[in-house]
């Protein structure tokens, strides 16, 4: 059994948000204080761990809420 199919899942739409504010990956990881490599974990969605601290550094950089950040993806079977 998958978790997801069981508890649904956290999607993160850091791509989308980076997109939206036509902010450079680059530029938004200086501004949140993050390494290129943990930027593009919580992009393309490999994250392990969310850390809040890290969540509220980009919610900062972007201007948003993390509501904005993280989307809750139900199960299938619902």
């Amino acid at each position: 059994m998958k978790v997801e199919e069981d508890y649904g899942y956290i999607k993160i739409k850091l791509e989308d948000l980076i997109k939206e504010n036509e902010i450079s990956k680059n530029k938004l990881a200086h501004r949140a204080e993050l390494q290129r490599t943990q930027l593009n974990q919580y992009c393309n969605g490999t994250v392990t761990r969310l850390d809040t601290a890290v969540l509220a550094r980009i919610c900062n950089a972007l201007d948003c809420k993390v509501e904005d950040l993280l989307e809750y993806v139900p199960p299938k079977n619902l």
